[in-house]
């Protein structure tokens, strides 16, 4: 269950508020190095993306990877995504060049999960959602994610900050029932995007797309995609 139903609750002023097992932080910049040692000592934060908020580690630990599907109480067999600082890093961990020049610039940074195919080179540890041969690779327009992310120079494991099947976090309060499981939660006030996260569109196959989730920008997402030449994928069957 949400912690407290109505988004005014949001509202509240939580600011360095500390608990037994973790504290509240405002999500700025002076506390990014703060949470880059918290994810290079394996722990799980939460912190604001421009969609939702996330739980948030090394993506390089499995047993951090771990600790995130026991606290959310999600099936292994669902797969996290991971988030980067720059459209430029994600060739490190994912096939880019089948795309066309521009594409990922022009959908990122943003509201936009973009799943590729992971290929030989990707740098990524092979425990993190083992067997699938793609990643879903997320640069969200948010200023502390990303800075984090580069602190860290390593891809972040990303998932939304709820138990797994209730309604997705806007504002830390959504989640507070959650807060001790943290290292830290960075507080980045109430997200207006709404609870459909990002939109979630399949790029491994190349001049082709399908949206996997309409998420908080699927027109905008389908527009940027089409101007690039590419065309809906229409291989898989309904």
């Amino acid at each position: 269950m949400m912690a407290l139903s109505s988004l005014e609750s949001c509202n509240a002023e939580v600011i360095e508020v500390e608990n037994s097992l973790g504290a509240v932080r405002p999500a700025a910049e002076d506390y990014a190095e703060e949470a880059v040692q918290a994810l290079r000592d394996g722990k799980v934060i939460a912190l604001p993306t421009d969609t939702l908020y996330g739980f948030a580690c090394d993506a390089c630990s499995s047993e951090a990877v771990n600790r995130i599907y026991d606290i959310k109480g999600r099936k292994h067999t669902s797969p996290l995504a991971i988030c980067v600082g720059d459209v430029s890093d994600i060739e490190r961990f994912a096939v880019t060049d089948h795309l066309p020049s521009g594409l990922l610039d022009s959908l990122l940074p943003g509201p936009v999960t973009v799943i590729l195919s992971r290929g030989a080179l990707s740098v990524l540890e092979k425990s993190l959602n083992p067997g699938l041969d793609s990643i879903g690779v997320r640069v969200p327009d948010s200023n502390f994610i990303r800075a984090v992310s580069r602190g860290l120079g390593r891809a972040i494991a990303l998932t939304s900050a709820n138990l797994s099947g209730q309604p997705s976090s806007v504002c830390i309060n959504d989640f507070q029932n959650l807060w001790q499981e943290c290292a830290f939660v960075y507080d980045g006030g109430v997200l207006p995007s709404g609870r459909t996260g990002s939109t979630i569109v399949d790029l491994t196959r190349a001049g082709k797309y399908r949206i996997l989730r309409p998420g908080s920008a699927k027109e905008e997402t389908v527009a940027i995609i089409e101007k690039h030449s590419l065309v809906e994928d229409e291989a898989v069957s309904q």
